[in-house]
């Protein structure tokens, strides 16, 4: 899986600096991902340039730029729910010896504000790890379509089992 594909940084930075809003996009079903879940207020999906695997976005579906501004707290509790949920299917379903979580972007790129998932494999040096490890120009992993639909669908089995395991126990 350490097989990667440069990126052309240059057309990379000029699509999320000028081009429309990716994550409208993806929502409006327009930019297809490999989609993990989504509601009525949030969506989650794999990294279309992943650095590492399972490297996973979560999004909320009504554009909003800022990562607490724009939010009420309740609003803001319930995505960092979410993003918990994500985040404990992720680590049950890719070895992880730490996952990092953070919001990137700005509002001269990738405005719409997203959380990264981005699951640190076991092992790798200390001078690779941290923002080393989420480097794009040191490319992406060259992980094979049918991969990522199944990891996806591994992790929304994940997120399921432990929704259903830390459900109420049904009233008599």
């Amino acid at each position: 899986m350490s097989e990667k594909h440069p990126v052309d940084l240059g057309a990379y930075e000029k699509r999320v600096q000028e081009g429309p809003c990716f994550l409208c996009e993806l929502v409006a079903g327009t930019n297809p991902h490999h989609l993990i879940y989504e509601d009525q207020t949030a969506i989650v999906f794999l990294n279309k340039y992943p650095v590492l695997y399972g490297y996973t976005l979560v999004a909320p579906r009504e554009h909003r730029e800022q990562a607490t501004g724009d939010f009420t707290l309740e609003e803001y509790l319930q995505i960092q729910r979410l993003i918990y949920q994500v985040a404990e299917a992720i680590r049950q379903v890719v070895q992880t010896e730490r996952l990092y979580i953070l919001t990137l972007g700005s509002q001269q790129g990738n405005r719409h504000v997203h959380w990264h998932l981005a699951p640190l494999p076991p092992g790798v040096p200390y001078e690779l790890q941290q923002t080393a490890a989420l480097d794009l120009s040191k490319g992406v992993l060259a992980i094979p379509d049918e991969d990522m639909a199944s990891l996806a669908r591994s992790i929304r089995q994940a997120m399921e089992q432990l929704s259903l395991s830390s459900a109420p126990p049904p009233s008599n």
